[in-house]
C-alpha cells in the first residue's frame, strides 16, 4: 500500500491544497480517504484534493509526502493517471 501526498501549493477557496493519490489502486485511495475523513466530493478522477491542515493527520496515517513532480511521475507509472484530454467534463 502506497498512498502519496504532495506539497500544498494549489490555492483555492482561501487556502492551499495538496493532492492525495495511490500508486496501487483507486480502491486503496478511496479506503484511505474514507478512513481519514476526506469527503468523497474531494475526489477528482485520480486524486483527492486535500487542504493543507489535513497533511499532518494524513502523513501520520501513512501517506508518504513527495514533491509534486514525483507524485505525478509515480501516478503515471501506476497506470492510474487520468490524462488531461480525458478530464474534460
Amino acid at each position: 500500500m502506497t498512498v502519496l501526498i504532495d506539497d500544498p501549493i494549489w490555492p483555492a477557496h482561501g487556502r492551499l491544497w495538496a493532492h492525495l493519490v495511490s500508486e496501487d489502486s483507486l480502491d486503496e485511495l478511496h479506503a484511505f480517504a474514507l478512513g481519514n475523513g476526506i469527503p468523497a466530493r474531494a475526489f477528482d478522477l485520480d486524486h483527492y484534493d486535500v487542504p493543507d491542515d489535513a497533511l499532518p493527520r494524513l502523513i501520520a496515517a501513512g501517506a508518504v509526502r513527495v514533491g509534486g513532480k514525483e507524485l505525478t511521475r509515480r501516478l503515471i507509472a501506476s497506470g492510474l493517471r487520468v490524462p488531461a484530454r480525458d478530464r474534460r467534463r
